[in-house]
């Protein structure tokens, strides 16, 4: 790596003195590996090397059987809590019902019973009246006496009635307990059949969100697929720019932004526009021992050029040259000026 820098630079340099500043580079794509992220039997590549792959298309297909199975039997589990989950609240709804209008009926009796039990007393306190001021007969008075004990046993058992019909609001409270359960329960299996889907997904491989071209493939069916095995390397055929090294020298002169023009070998004298889209801030060749001027002068710099016309036509691989343009401004907005090699000091 380090001799081809040091020969991209010594190239760059050679022909910096023979004629205007530009440099030899060469035509790299930013490859995209597709891998499989589950484990399973390989059942389909849909392409080969070469081949157009649209934007989103299934490229590989993995065995599923036991993810799918999982699938059928969580749906399965949550469609038995749905239905335990709708005669929970049917439940739920005949016992407030029920015991609401059981309660009021029973309310109600209690007050009639309260009543006639008052009743009962005032009648008592009359005949007794009576009897002391030899009115009424003493049978009379019996007979209002059982009358009030009689009222008075309506009302006890009224009132039981009433607390026993109150007490079962806690049993409601028990089956609402028991349908948040059931719900809660249902959520969680719901949940976890959201995961199951995004994990079955996964057996269905996808190509990136844009058009791209196979280079190179990996897997074939019948092969065995592991998290990270590489499926296919594609290339997205805008996405490719032109490496190139600037010297040390250079560097005042090249700027992020500045405007070049490419000059492919295979297209000599057709010259197609760019510009500096990147500059590594380290030298990408270092001399193992910098001890002169000559030595610092030796180093280069890696730089990427964005192609900005024609990209679909630059095939990864080609080299060319890249020019240059006189006056062309870099990010930092200062104009780049192209000093001829041989008069710089």
């Amino acid at each position: 790596m380090l001799a081809a820098a040091a020969l991209a630079a010594g190239a760059a340099v050679w022909r910096q003195r023979s004629g205007p500043i530009h440099y030899t580079g060469f035509v790299e794509g930013e490859e995209r590996i597709v891998r499989s992220e589950v484990t399973g039997r390989v059942l389909e590549v849909a392409f080969g090397e070469g081949d157009v792959v649209a934007a989103n298309a299934v490229i590989a297909r993995i065995a599923d059987e036991d993810v799918q199975r999982r699938l059928a039997a969580k749906r399965q589990q949550i469609a038995v809590q749905e239905a335990d989950i709708r005669r929970q609240e049917e439940q739920v709804r005949l016992l407030e019902s029920t015991w609401k209008t059981q309660l009021d009926a029973q309310r109600a009796e209690l007050r009639q019973a309260e009543a006639g039990a008052t009743l009962a007393a005032r009648t008592l306190e009359r005949e007794r009246a009576l009897v002391r001021s030899g009115a009424s007969t003493a049978q009379l008075l019996d007979e209002a006496r059982a009358g009030h004990d009689q009222a008075r046993s309506l009302v006890e058992r009224a009132r039981d009635l009433v607390a026993r019909q109150e007490a079962q609001e806690r049993q409601i409270a028990v089956a609402r307990r028991q349908l948040e359960v059931l719900r809660a329960q249902r959520d969680l299996a719901a949940a976890e059949l959201a995961e199951l889907e995004v994990v079955a997904a996964k057996y269905v491989i996808r190509a990136p969100a844009v058009a791209t071209t196979v280079q190179t493939k990996f897997l074939w069916p019948g092969e065995l697929a592991q998290p990270g095995s590489a499926v296919l390397a594609v290339l997205d055929p805008t996405d490719k720019y032109v490496q190139i090294y600037v010297p040390v020298a250079d560097m005042a002169a090249v700027r992020v932004g500045d405007r070049v023009e490419i000059e492919l070998d295979s297209a000599p004298g057709r010259r197609v526009p760019g510009e500096v889209a990147f500059l590594a801030d380290q030298a990408t060749f270092t001399p193992e021992k910098i001890e002169s001027r000559s030595d610092r002068m030796g180093q280069v710099y890696r730089a990427k050029v964005r192609i900005l016309a024609d990209v679909e036509r630059f095939q990864p691989g080609t080299e060319g040259d890249v020019y240059l343009v006189a006056g062309s401004t870099g990010a930092d907005g200062t104009a780049a000026t192209a000093t001829p090699a041989d008069a710089r000091p």
